[in-house]
């Protein structure tokens, strides 16, 4: 039996990235996981090579919450519980801070912060009530996808590292107050991260600075103690570790999971 035999799982922002690795380690281990995106299409790509049995897809807009409260109706309608909720979804973009404007501050904190605190709210409310597993010691793990920029502010993501340091204050505060309940909430910080959102956040520091996109990628090669970009699978392996019950004695932790670019 696989450490997540029987659980199920939620997975936002799982169409890609990092949440497409997340989604695919947590069915690896035997959940079954609702691989949920904004982009519905995508979501089905990623359920349909998945397996039937191991995915369902959802079109969500984590920052609707009327798009939300139909998933956990849907998720809780299916499986009648949830085991394992994953919020990952998350956006980027780049500027000088003298440059920002309030539209690119709110739709960083709409999706990454309030997104969040929706998705984490909505299926909480469910969870607190369910049962608790036979011979599990909590009802159910809330994990959130932070950043290493929710720890070491990054020059030209004033927006987004503010809006990770969010992540990690509601995760914290969450875990609190949801220990009571027999929840964890947990959160993971990775770095550099080889993904189509890098790749354009390459592009846009590489343009803003006057660089070549190859000399800002050896830069974040070189701030990584271990020597290489961080991979997708770097952070699913991680976040499967806090969904397993090896980890039912963590709540409020914040794990550094990029290759030691952050040790604070």
């Amino acid at each position: 039996m696989t450490k997540l035999s029987g659980r199920n799982a939620v997975v936002t922002g799982a169409a890609g990235g990092i949440g497409q690795a997340i989604a695919a380690e947590i069915a690896r281990l035997g959940a079954h996981v609702w691989v949920v995106d904004v982009d519905g299409d995508a979501a089905q790509r990623v359920a349909r090579d998945l397996g039937d049995d191991r995915a369902t897809p959802a079109h969500v807009d984590v920052t609707s919450r009327p798009s939300v409260e139909a998933l956990a109706q849907s998720v809780f309608g299916r499986d009648g519980r949830l085991d394992v909720l994953v919020a990952n979804a998350g956006v980027s973009t780049m500027n000088r801070f003298l440059d920002l404007s309030d539209e690119e501050w709110d739709a960083n904190f709409a999706v990454n912060a309030r997104g969040t605190f929706v998705t984490f709210q909505t299926f909480a409310r469910r969870m607190v009530v369910q049962p608790v597993r036979d011979g599990a010691e909590v009802r159910g793990k809330l994990i959130a996808t932070a950043s290493m920029a929710a720890r070491i502010a990054a020059p030209l993501l004033a927006h987004y590292s503010a809006s990770k340091f969010a992540v990690v204050g509601l995760v914290q505060a969450a875990a609190k107050e949801l220990a009571a309940h027999r929840l964890t909430v947990n959160a993971v910080n990775p770095g550099y991260v080889r993904t189509a959102m890098q790749e354009r956040e390459v592009a846009w520091e590489a343009d803003l600075r006057g660089l070549t996109p190859e000399a800002v990628r050896n830069e974040y090669v070189t701030s990584t103690p271990l020597g290489r970009l961080q991979e997708p699978g770097d952070v699913a392996r991680v976040v499967a570790f806090l969904a397993s019950s090896d980890a039912d004695f963590l709540t409020g932790e914040v794990i550094e999971a990029n290759g030691g670019a952050c040790t604070t």
